[in-house]
């Protein structure tokens, strides 16, 4: 709704290209990676658990997403949009969609392991694997049916846009409805992501309480250092977009005149939404050997000071 531009005068439009090139490349590689190195570890995992399913529809996320990340290059690489202006509605909004998809399956793996943690359970998992199969396909009706459809037929609807130009949607933010769903919608994300922030930080200094010098000879920890990962990609990958957006949205509903800084801080931060593709790695390399070995090192270093 909001990207590459902020005025129809091309003077006002920020200067992104040579900024955001390199952002949705390492997005593309290192999703693409972690989209592949993923698959290897879903063979061997149980796929009645919910936390494997959550896991699994992440990479359908991230995979659909990169989809539309060459587009994006090119047109940034080019300045010409060549694709249509219907297509780039999709590739512009499907931003927007994989974050909050992204979040939202992070909030289910979240909680997922905090349920484990709290209620001293081994796993949560579904009853059959039918079950499993069955809740991500109703899942993934419900965001093909009616979320994207719905998402895209009034995503930069209101207002006429040159097809050879992309992502210039930020006047569709000046509209109170639009104002009001994006409000609306920052908020439940930021309260979610403070929550799941409070209850990690509890559980983590619960186990550095309990255990102490021998926290890292438990899997407990290491389960909970997972977590750490997401919670880490939410902090730095989704939030600062959200606060700064409620900025960005006041500035847009109010002000009349070129608002080329903001609109340009504005996409940097819509940009490292993107990197949250490389999620994945994390979840790959967190579990290998040699980083807990490091961990470990590190810890012991620590403690000997």
């Amino acid at each position: 709704m909001d990207e590459y531009n902020t005025s129809e005068n091309s003077s006002c439009d920020p200067i992104l290209a040579h900024h955001l090139t390199p952002v949705y490349f390492i997005v593309l590689i290192g999703g693409l990676v972690g989209v592949i190195s993923i698959l290897f570890l879903l063979v061997k995992m149980n796929s009645r658990s919910v936390t494997t399913m959550a896991v699994i529809n992440l990479v359908v996320v991230h995979g659909v997403f990169l989809l539309t990340v060459p587009f994006r290059l090119a047109y940034l690489i080019k300045g010409t949009w060549t694709f249509g202006l219907p297509f780039c509605k999709f590739v512009s909004a499907m931003l927007h969609i994989h974050m909050y998809l992204t979040f939202l399956f992070y909030v289910v793996i979240l909680v997922i392991r905090y349920l484990i943690f709290f209620k001293r359970r081994d796993k949560v998992e579904f009853y059959r694997k039918l079950h499993a199969v069955a809740a991500s396909t109703a899942m993934w009706l419900l965001v093909i049916v009616i979320v994207v459809p719905l998402v895209v037929s009034q995503y930069g609807n209101n207002e006429e846009y040159n097809e050879q130009q992309c992502f210039k949607f930020h006047k569709e933010l000046a509209r109170d409805y639009v104002q009001v769903v994006n409000y609306m919608i920052i908020i439940i994300v930021i309260t979610i992501a403070l929550i799941l922030l409070g209850c990690q930080a509890f559980i983590t200094l619960s186990m550095v309480r309990k255990f102490r010098h021998s926290l890292l000879s438990h899997q407990e920890f290491w389960a909970q250092l997972k977590n750490l990962f997401f919670i880490g990609i939410i902090l730095i990958c989704f939030l600062p977009y959200q606060f700064f957006r409620m900025y960005y949205l006041y500035v847009v509903a109010h002000s009349k005149s070129c608002i080329n800084k903001v609109a340009f801080y504005n996409e940097i931060l819509l940009s490292t939404t993107a990197i949250s593709c490389c999620d994945l790695l994390l979840f790959v390399f967190g579990g290998s050997h040699w980083v807990k070995q490091k961990i470990i090192d590190i810890w012991n270093c620590l403690l000997c000071h």
